[in-house]
């Protein structure tokens, strides 16, 4: 059995949130509780969420902390809005956070798809690499 620190979805979701740490640290002083608590706490739910998930070891129950994770990243993604509508940064760093924001959500995509197969006893007919981007997985039945 692997651990949290193995998992893809873990690791890039850590890295974003990271990013994100360190970006609000430029942001006006005004901004502390309002832009910069509201990005901070996203980025750290998506992380949180998909351990919690991991921890559980019910399926259904792991699928759902992932979903909730997604959903922070989505929020995320608002915020970012936010920041580029308000000069807060170029539209350089938001091109490279949404594509860093984007890709957590596809491995957290194809994580809850692992998960599902799982539940369904369907394992054997994806590869590591289907499993880690989500890309090439039909649907579950």
């Amino acid at each position: 059995m692997g651990t949290l620190e193995n998992l893809a979805a873990w690791q890039y979701s850590r890295e974003f949130r990271k990013r994100i740490s360190s970006l609000v640290k430029t942001f006006p002083i005004e901004e502390k509780y309002r832009l910069s608590d509201q990005l901070i706490r996203a980025s750290r739910s998506s992380v949180a969420n998909i351990a919690e998930g991991y921890g559980r070891f019910h399926y259904q129950e792991s699928i759902q902390f992932c979903r909730q994770a997604r959903g922070s990243l989505i929020e995320c993604s608002e915020h970012l809005y936010c920041a580029l509508d308000e000069k807060y940064i170029s539209v350089e760093v938001f091109n490279e956070l949404k594509d860093q924001l984007s890709h957590c959500i596809k491995v957290i995509n194809g994580y809850i798809i692992f998960l599902k197969s799982q539940k369904l006893g369907e394992m054997d007919t994806f590869s590591d690499q289907d499993l880690e981007y989500g890309d090439n997985i039909p649907p579950s039945t």
